[in-house]
């Protein structure tokens, strides 16, 4: 692929790509992507082929790690050493020296960012990505693209969308991000998300009669909220490994993405009241990439990297400390750590590549945006937002908990999806599965 698309005969980028071959006669190809951003679409298909497998018939499951991600030029800022560092500051900080360490650490990745990787950050960008995935399209010999994308995958959808209306056969964008929100009102919005999320988490552990946390919600939010003051203030040494308030965090936001982690989640914490805190730290270790030998991924900074060239971020420092302080009103676990999350932004040495607007895609055909009703990663009313700006959005609402509908396996979901992804046949507007 071009690095830049205005110089296409210049500098080029490899982009790793992934093919399943369909198990029957061959219509065309699938094109997934699996979120972050920063996640691998190859790994992706490498471990969850089969969940695709009502659609593959006749398509192949094709995916690709975004430019900039995993296996396609990867940009790399910091050691592991580093990041572990990074991860384990406390994220929600309430001394000056506690914003202080937060400063130093966003600035200090920003600047071995750009050091490591100059003006490549200009052009890891979604709609950059967008364009790549209309050549691989182009590539595979697909005449118009079929697509489905999770999370963040939906606001590569829509880019493609804003670029290629036309060149749409059929879209998928489950777990919706809106292209229109502020990362500012984005982050408040999703602290909100994770906040509603927790409260369902600790109804049901309180109500499953062996919650390790209390026997009442209200019980249990008194207990996590210990759990997390007894950490902060003692972190557990699990075998050499420090279990702080930011794996807390980390282990806390990765367990609510699907309700049926819910009892090791409560079983993981209960140890950690116990100072065992390796199950915690395992839940952490799934939502950076850190792996086993203690080495990370590349999903932090390929993360950092796109979310800042996406959307236009605050630049001053007190602009993050004054929102993070509002948004703990409203969202006291995940208020605080999700705007803190993003202050590289406001060091970030190269501008974003695109302003904030709503995609319309005139001319696209049906395209179908699924919304779940408490997900805490992407709230339902991105969902809503998205489907009510795309000329010919459809929304399919799932009500329940946890983060996207379609890999869940759930009949209603299901049936949906492949009538439209099969034979192009969307549900009615308004359609809910329970």
């Amino acid at each position: 692929m071009p690095l830049d698309y205005t110089r296409p005969a210049g500098r080029q980028l490899h982009i790793a790509v992934i093919r399943k071959r369909s198990s029957g006669s061959h219509k065309g190809s699938l094109i997934v992507n699996p979120g972050g951003p920063g996640a691998s679409g190859v790994q992706f298909v490498e471990a969850a082929a089969d969940s695709f497998s009502q659609l593959t018939n006749n398509y192949d499951l094709v995916s690709f790690d975004p430019r900039g991600v995993g296996a396609s030029d990867p940009i790399r800022c910091v050691t592991s050493a580093q990041l572990d560092t990074y991860v384990n500051a406390n994220p929600d900080p309430t001394t000056p020296a506690g914003i202080h360490r937060l400063v130093a650490l966003s600035r200090q990745f920003a600047d071995d960012c750009y050091k490591r990787n100059g003006r490549y950050l200009a052009h890891v960008g979604t709609i950059d990505e967008a364009r790549d995935m209309d050549v691989l399209r182009n590539a595979l010999g697909d005449k118009k693209l079929t697509y489905y994308g999770a999370s963040y995958g939906t606001y590569l959808g829509a880019k493609y969308a804003q670029l290629f209306p036309t060149r749409i056969r059929a879209m998928v964008l489950d777990g919706a991000l809106n292209p229109a929100e502020s990362a500012t009102n984005a982050n408040k919005i999703q602290a909100l998300g994770f906040e509603t999320d927790l409260r369902d988490f600790l109804t049901s552990c309180a109500n499953s009669g062996h919650c390790p946390l209390g026997s009442t919600a209200s019980a249990a939010t008194a207990g996590l909220n210990a759990l997390i003051a007894q950490i902060a203030a003692h972190p557990i040494d699990s075998n050499g490994r420090i279990l702080g308030p930011g794996e807390l965090f980390e282990g806390i936001a990765a367990g609510l993405y699907s309700p049926s982690d819910w009892p090791d989640l409560w079983a993981v914490l209960g140890a950690a009241k116990s100072g065992n805190g390796a199950g915690v730290l395992l839940f952490a270790d799934s939502l950076t990439g850190r792996n086993t030998n203690g080495s990370y991924n590349n999903l932090i900074e390929s993360n950092t990297a796109i979310n800042c060239i996406d959307r236009p971020a605050p630049r001053s420092v007190s602009a993050y400390v004054r929102s993070a302080k509002a948004f703990a009103k409203v969202a006291p676990h995940f208020g605080a750590p999700i705007e803190y999350g993003s202050m590289s932004c406001a060091f970030w040495k190269v501008p974003p590549v695109e302003q904030l607007h709503p995609v319309t895609a005139p001319g696209a055909p049906p395209i179908l945006v699924i919304g779940t009703t408490r997900d805490p990663a992407t709230p339902y009313v991105w969902a809503q937002q998205l489907a009510r700006q795309l000329s010919s959005g459809v929304l399919l609402t799932y009500t329940g908990d946890g983060h996207t509908a379609y890999i869940r396996h759930d009949a209603c979901v299901d049936a949906a999806v492949a009538a439209y992804v099969l034979d192009l046949k969307p549900p009615k507007p308004g359609t809910v599965c329970q």
